[in-house]
């Protein structure tokens, strides 16, 4: 994860006179501290990356500020500052999870037409965001209006929505999401409230109540019995809300400062979103819906995964500080409003890096290739199967130029395409 710094600190790094702090592993964190005396200066203001679901500043420094018995007056202050950062970013989940219900009606249940999926596609999902964000689409009961935010679609499209308007199953479907929405909602009003408490004990019975509404509305989005004919980019869209929820859950055990809780409900959530990706790619059955699941998976996998995982080494780090560590931590100025999110990321308006990847590996791929593809970057020790099975049949069949001594200078295409060559060779025999 490469962290982003304003630029009077990133010119300090540049100079030597500061330092990325980096755990005991190598891994950097997003604070910098002096490099002669150890002092730290600045959390980071952003990450080079645009995650589809885990927020930027769950990296930034967001949430660092937990609760603390005799807070200081700056502490107090960078409290109240950590509580509101937080709040911004829970709105914003709270925009990405309509954005993500919403598509989920409108791609779930059956088989679904090209036109409908590349709709609500992983640039599509970027844009609607984007625009909820901007305040050009409105949510209502956690959905959005699929006819106004894809009212430059064509006819098909369209009718799609018309008729998911009058299926009864999915009604109920949306009536089961809408109350979770809702849940969500009331678990914010309450973290709200806690902000203002300054009793400790008030505050955390305030945290703990808003943790019990969102573990309910997570059960329902965890409930494959809802709606279980959904098709593959339905169920990725599902899984995805509940991710969101889970990783909202954890953001109020960093409120509370409970480490150990919070570390390993990452390191959870991050083999939960390997293993559900895995399920979702086995369902997929056709062209259409690779279509659909590669850029988006590809993202989540390359950018919100690493970011997950740099937000448990900010823990796990934090976990071993000293007292006066962590005083010196919780008195760093947050970034600031309109930084928190700096990134160097393209407009949502361009299509995304995934995408256009995906197009250049399909004209020299096929369905089985790809998908095997996909698996790989989800679990990359999956390579290791195909290339044993290259290795032997390139070997066995008078074709040793194939089978190379090191694996690792080979992309996955080549990988993928050579172990289906070989499958079909074999076929033939």
């Amino acid at each position: 994860m490469i962290f982003v710094f304003s630029e009077v600190i990133q010119a300090g790094i540049d100079s030597g006179l500061y330092e990325v702090v980096k755990n005991s592993a190598g891994v950097a964190l997003g604070i910098a501290r002096n490099k002669a005396t150890g002092q730290l200066v600045a959390h980071a203001i952003g990450v080079v990356a645009t995650p589809f679901l885990a927020p930027v500043e769950v990296a930034v420094g967001v949430v660092q500020v937990g609760v603390q018995i005799g807070l200081s007056a700056i502490e107090m202050y960078q409290t109240h500052r950590g509580f509101q950062k937080t709040y911004k970013l829970l709105y914003e989940v709270l925009g990405n999870l309509a954005v993500l219900q919403g598509s989920t009606a409108l791609i779930g249940a059956g088989a679904v037409a090209g036109a409908a999926l590349s709709a609500v596609n992983l640039w599509g999902t970027l844009q609607l965001r984007e625009d909820i964000k901007q305040l050009r689409l409105e949510v209502k009961d956690g959905f959005i209006d699929l006819k106004q935010a894809l009212h430059d679609q064509n006819t098909a499209v369209l009718q799609r929505i018309d008729k998911i308007a009058e299926d009864i199953k999915l009604q109920h479907h949306e009536t089961i999401l809408s109350g979770s929405y809702q849940k969500f909602i009331q678990a914010v009003d309450w973290l709200n409230d806690a902000s203002k408490l300054t009793d400790v004990n008030h505050k955390n019975d305030n945290f703990n109540h808003a943790k019990g509404i969102l573990y309910n509305a997570l059960a329902d989005y965890n409930n494959l019995a809802l709606c279980p004919q959904n098709s593959a980019a339905g169920q990725l869209r599902r899984m995805e809300c509940s991710w969101l929820i889970d990783q909202t859950i954890t953001t109020i055990y960093q409120l509370q400062g409970a480490h150990e809780v919070v570390s390993a409900r990452l390191s959870d959530l991050r083999k939960k979103i390997r293993n559900n990706s895995l399920q979702i790619i086995d369902r997929c059955e056709c062209d259409t819906e690779l279509d659909f699941l590669f850029p988006e998976v590809m993202r989540i996998h390359t950018q919100d995964l690493p970011l997950l995982e740099s937000w448990q080494n900010q823990v796990d780090w934090m976990k071993d500080r000293s007292p006066s560590e962590l005083q010196e931590l919780a008195s760093l100025e947050l970034p600031a409003e309109e930084n928190s999110s700096a990134t160097a990321n393209t407009n949502p308006a361009e299509p995304p890096v995934e995408l256009s990847l995906y197009k250049t590996l399909k004209q020299k791929s096929h369905y089985d290739s790809l998908r095997d593809q996909l698996r790989f970057i989800v679990k990359p020790e999956l390579r290791q199967h195909h290339e044993s099975y290259v290795f032997q049949r390139a070997n066995a069949t008078g074709y040793p130029a194939l089978a190379p001594s090191n694996w690792q200078e080979v992309p996955d295409l080549t990988v993928a395409n050579l172990y289906h060559y070989f499958k079909q060779q074999e076929s033939y025999a």
